[in-house]
């Protein structure tokens, strides 16, 4: 019998399936315990080919930490129209948000867990990302306090850090949603809307919570 002939892919195709392969290990097997040889198991290749398309065990991990970010991204540009008042903005780029992450639980694995845990520069491009949505929620706070009734000038420290809240509450919830079953997307943008709009809602009216006196 003849050898058996490969169809021959494009080399971005080929690429694709190698990153969709080392996203699902990476994402649940951890950075540490994946190999190379699962990894191109899975994707139906050899592994002296991963090699030649990337390089290395760190190259390929940082390869899909930029194609999920990336990916995320776009999902919550996407999900967000500008037109909309600051509330439901914030509404429709959670509900993106989170729809993604369960659409994506491996590549969110990869982004939540896997890249912080293992340092520099993995952990350097996961900020990255986490800065551009905190961004994006300053301005979405930014533009609520200036259609506030009242005083619409919020101290920057102040809305710097309910961004950050915010987004981290976004991240946690999303890591919870994905390991708890029968919890949709948009359950998991609402409880979030529910936790930190109302609050944003008194602070623009005038209506802060403050603490007791000492």
């Amino acid at each position: 019998m003849g050898a058996v002939k490969t169809t021959r892919m494009p080399r971005a195709v080929r690429e694709q399936q190698m990153l969709d392969a080392a996203v699902r290990i990476f994402g649940r097997r951890g950075y540490m315990a994946a190999s190379m040889d699962e990894i191109a198991e899975l994707a139906g290749v050899s592994k002296p080919l991963v090699y030649l398309y990337l390089n290395s065990k760190e190259d390929l991990f940082s390869a899909c930490i930029r194609r999920e970010a990336t990916a995320l991204t776009e999902a919550v540009r996407a999900g967000v129209r500008p037109e909309l008042p600051a509330d439901r903005q914030l509404w429709e780029g959670l509900r993106a948000f989170f729809t993604h992450t369960a659409q994506h639980p491996d590549g969110w694995s990869v982004l939540h867990t896997q890249a912080r845990t293992h340092g520099e520069p993995f952990a350097a491009e996961v900020g990255e990302l986490r800065r551009e949505f905190v961004a994006f929620v300053t301005q979405l706070i930014a533009v609520t306090a200036r259609e506030a009734h009242r005083d619409p000038d919020l101290p920057e420290r102040e809305v710097s850090g309910l961004a950050e809240a915010l987004v981290g509450a976004a991240e946690s919830l999303a890591a919870w949603a994905n390991a708890t079953p029968g919890v949709t997307a948009r359950q998991t943008a609402a409880t979030l809307m529910n936790f930190a709009w109302v609050g944003l809602d008194n602070l623009m009216t005038g209506k802060p919570w403050t603490p007791p006196a000492a």
